[in-house]
């Protein structure tokens, strides 16, 4: 239930980011033939109204189609309501609506949890396990998603990002050294019962790495809003603080690629952290609702190949030129995007699918 639960929110994602080009560019009156959840063969497919609305079977996405694209398009190549000859503020506005799309729906589900849920009284002492890998040193410690980690070799974690930040310093510079940790377990029929546990990160070129996402413990407690606008700026505050997370962390793959790379995740390990997360109650739903927003939202910006920002890269080039890049450009700019991001996935599902639970006591790891 909870991996259906994981895998609707991501769904829902998918299907808000595409509405987003899908309404800019309708409310325009542009002309758009397609609107697809989802690459590869259609599994389920209606038309209404000229736009082909369609399922497909490879979920790691989407895509809305113009008739500019469509060879057999019969609509005449200057007619004003096709996307490519509508002025560049409005085709940039289509692009970039699916960024802000996703961006509006995390701070729309915060907001609102918030105003109905309550606002958290704030961070409380401790570290919180947000989700843990299988197989990793985390996991074997017996740290478990929704678990607390109150002190660490017999110091107490202070609170918020700063005892977030501490403790992952301390785990980063103690590569295959035990860590005595005390946690406290966040649910079940054991929730509230403290545990001491020997830790012990894995080296990882020199680093310490333990399997496992964490954050500032925001505790349970939570107060009515005072007024209409608490929730409003609680909201806005947390989606800012993830958009700078995210991008901290997408700038990482630059800075210090050989690390970073190793924690991206793959649709597999974003359903499973999505499960996890679930499995914590609503509050954890929406958490990772919005987590995975943002995070689709700063990946699209980001000027690649086959990306919302790649493509506005293509058109401020369009922009600054006068007039169209070559067609061969930039189908060849479209087909290497696409090589690169179905290579990537393929490269993700293999590595998560294999750290499976399932899959590890299949293999005998």
């Amino acid at each position: 239930m909870n991996v259906l639960a994981a895998l609707l929110a991501l769904g829902l994602l998918v299907v808000i980011h595409e509405a987003g080009h899908f309404l800019a560019a309708v409310g325009q009156g542009i002309r758009v033939n397609g609107f697809s959840v989802g690459f590869g063969p259609a599994l389920i497919k209606r038309e209404h109204k000229g736009v082909t609305y369609a399922l497909r079977l490879l979920p790691l996405g989407g895509f809305v189609s113009f008739p500019d694209d469509d060879e057999d398009s019969t609509i005449p190549e200057d007619d004003p309501d096709l996307l490519r000859n509508r002025p560049i503020p409005q085709r940039i506005l289509v692009i970039s609506a699916g960024v802000i799309a996703n961006l509006l729906l995390a701070w729309v589900v915060l907001v609102g949890q918030s105003a109905v849920v309550g606002i958290p009284a704030g961070a409380q002492p401790g570290v919180m396990v947000v989700s843990v890998q299988p197989g990793e040193a985390a996991a074997l410690a017996g740290l478990k998603a929704g678990d607390r980690i109150v002190s660490l070799n017999d110091v107490t974690l202070g609170e918020g990002q700063k005892a977030v930040e501490s403790l992952v310093k301390r785990i980063q510079s103690s590569p295959d050294t035990s860590l005595a940790l005390v946690s406290e377990a966040g649910r079940g029929d054991s929730a509230g019962s403290q545990r001491q546990l020997v830790l012990t990160p894995t080296d990882r070129d020199g680093l310490g790495r333990i399997g496992a996402q964490l954050q500032a413990n925001l505790g349970t407690a939570v107060h009515r809003s005072s007024n209409p606008l608490e929730p409003l700026s609680y909201g806005t505050s947390q989606v800012a603080r993830l958009v700078r997370n995210t991008v901290v962390g997408y700038g990482g793959l630059i800075t210090n690629f050989g690390q970073t790379a190793q924690q991206v995740s793959g649709p597999v390990k974003i359903v499973e952290m999505g499960a996890q997360l679930s499995s914590q109650g609503g509050g954890g739903l929406v958490l990772f609702t919005a987590l995975i927003s943002v995070n689709l939202a700063v990946l699209n910006a980001l000027p690649l190949p086959l990306l919302d920002g790649g493509q506005l890269v293509l058109l401020l080039l369009e922009a600054l030129r006068g007039r169209p890049l070559p067609e061969r450009f930039q189908l060849a700019v479209m087909q290497s995007g696409l090589l690169l991001l179905l290579g990537l996935s393929v490269v993700l599902i293999v590595r998560d699918t294999s750290q499976l639970p399932v899959i590890q006591q299949l293999t005998g790891r």
